[in-house]
């Protein structure tokens, strides 16, 4: 396994771009106070060690007509990793599955869905979910408000991070 230590720099470099993804170099090299080659190294590095995995743009769920963010929680009858392995492989191919997390507890797994309404919802309930096979129990969750939403990670500038890849 190789390691890799993010100084402050390499930090405000990520935190800049958690920010705001489409920064030319030359601006993020303004704003890390960096000269624009130096800035491009450490992003290039960043990219080939898989610490930015990617970027992305994000739509506003609303503007698109989605307007039900769910959260629902499943159970599978058996926990063989084939039955683990079938559910993970088809909510991969639904395409409103936003998140889908192998839990502890309650649940074997727990999924942030969004749609456009409630029959939406019921239809990718009952027509996609409860057909995949080993599934046992849904529980689902409407979201009434979102308070926050954050798609950048806590980062701290005020020490160094050992990152292993």
């Amino acid at each position: 396994m190789n390691t890799l230590t993010l100084d402050r720099t390499d930090i405000k470099i990520l935190n800049e771009l958690q920010k705001d993804a489409n920064l030319t170099n030359v601006e993020l090299a303004g704003r890390i106070n960096l000269s624009p080659s130096p800035c491009l190294t450490r992003v290039k590095k960043l990219e080939q060690t898989g610490i930015i995995d990617r970027r992305v743009t994000l739509l506003n769920p609303k503007a698109m007509g989605l307007e039900i963010n769910a959260y629902i929680q499943v159970t599978l009858d058996k926990q063989p990793q084939s039955a683990l392995e079938k559910f993970r492989d088809a909510v991969e191919r639904i395409p409103e599955v936003m998140e889908c997390n192998w839990m502890t507890g309650d649940c074997d797994f727990l999924l942030r869905v969004i749609v456009r309404d409630v029959e939406e919802l019921e239809q990718l309930i009952t027509g996609k979910l409860s057909k995949i096979e080993f599934v046992a129990t849904i529980r689902s969750n409407l979201v009434l408000k979102q308070i926050t939403y954050k798609t950048a990670l806590p980062i701290s500038t005020s020490d160094t991070i050992v990152v292993r890849f």
